[in-house]
């Protein structure tokens, strides 16, 4: 049986009360006090991991701290924090340890964590950048959506789920715009993918512009702050909000009936798995980059696998492949923690198709 652990944290302050409800009642600053002091600490259990070539079970690790916390605090204090919590699974006896949200962000992202612990690390962005564009795939067929002549945007494109991203969909021929807040990067992600793929993609700084230009959104970047306000969205527009914290506000699904975001990496696990914890997704649903920790677990294959920014597309394609094996597969599409529903879709074509032709 394989055997894993996945570390989360709390991504605002209110989810601290799913674990500890009188965190609810306590002023702000004292729950960042005694979470800056909480030692990483076993969440659940996760059992019924199953496919038909093995099982799997493993645990949730709460690193407690939030995205706001871990960059506002010395780097050294947080990485010390998330090294703990990989221990933690270590003296568990899981055999390899998964990087969730912001754990997989900070530092370098997760090479000093291999670096301190005796089994597997990853951060499951290889998945996540595979459900993700299968995902929005599927939206974009749903929505009558032609791909071949969508303007599509990177929103964080050199990060390292950005850049490989970009490269995917650059392989596919799709005209690329790029969109970060450093422009040298975003330069060099342009001359690796006009050598890789010969397409030359569009890069530019300018969010708010890039955003209010595109059909197809991907958003991948690492900031804590909303990016995307509901102002910022062409009529018809497709988002596919990775991220987390999310880029998109909360905003855009009451304010705008002529678009829609959906989430990106949201997996059926195979199997009757319990997580023993509630994050808010339908029983037996995770996100990708904890389904990529076990799906590695149970092909036994205890390697470090997403680390780095460097990810590369073979690494995506490799475990899409093992996905596919165990039974892993995209979920209904989902918005804002919701399901999306067809009528829902046919809504906002009807509201873009008005909108648009108003504007």
């Amino acid at each position: 049986m394989g055997s894993f652990a996945f570390i989360v944290h709390p991504i605002e302050l209110m989810d601290v009360a799913r674990k500890f409800p009188v965190a609810k009642y306590l002023p702000k600053k004292l729950v960042e006090y005694v979470l800056r002091h909480v030692a990483p600490f076993k969440l659940s259990e996760i059992t019924g991991v199953r496919s038909e070539y093995g099982s799997a079970s493993g645990w949730f690790i709460s690193c407690p701290l939030t995205p706001g916390m871990m960059l506002s605090m010395p780097e050294e204090k947080v990485m010390n924090k998330i090294i703990d919590a990989a221990k933690l699974a270590q003296d568990l006896g899981a055999k390899i340890v998964g990087l969730g949200a912001f754990t997989a962000v900070v530092g370098d992202a997760g090479i000093t964590v291999s670096r301190n612990v005796d089994i597997a690390v990853t951060t499951g962005n290889s998945y996540t950048v595979a459900t993700a564009i299968e995902g929005t795939l599927k939206a974009a067929q749903l929505m009558g959506k032609d791909m071949d002549s969508a303007e599509v945007l990177v929103l964080g494109a050199t990060g390292s789920i950005g850049r490989v991203l970009a490269l995917i969909l650059a392989h596919r021929g799709h005209r690329l715009t790029l969109t970060a807040r450093n422009v040298t990067r975003l330069e060099r992600v342009a001359r690796q993918i006009t050598k890789e793929t010969g397409m030359v993609p569009r890069i530019t700084d300018d969010v708010k512009q890039a955003v209010r230009r595109a059909d197809v959104i991907f958003c991948v970047s690492s900031a804590i702050d909303v990016l995307i306000e509901p102002e910022d969205l062409k009529p018809g527009a497709l988002v596919c909000d990775v991220a987390r914290p999310r880029n998109v506000s909360v905003e855009v699904k009451r304010k705008r009936k002529d678009v829609l975001v959906i989430e990106g990496g949201i997996v059926k696990v195979p199997g009757e798995v319990e997580f023993n914890f509630d994050f808010g997704f339908p029983k037996g649903h995770s996100y990708a980059c904890m389904a990529e920790t076990m799906i590695l677990a149970l092909e036994e294959r205890y390697e470090n696998w997403s680390l780095g920014r460097s990810l590369t597309v073979a690494q995506v394609s490799g475990i899409a492949r093992l996905a596919k094996k165990h039974g892993f597969e995209v979920a209904g599409l989902r918005s804002f923690e919701r399901p999306v529903t067809q009528e829902e879709i046919a809504m906002v074509n009807r509201n873009a198709l008005l909108n648009d032709t108003n504007s």
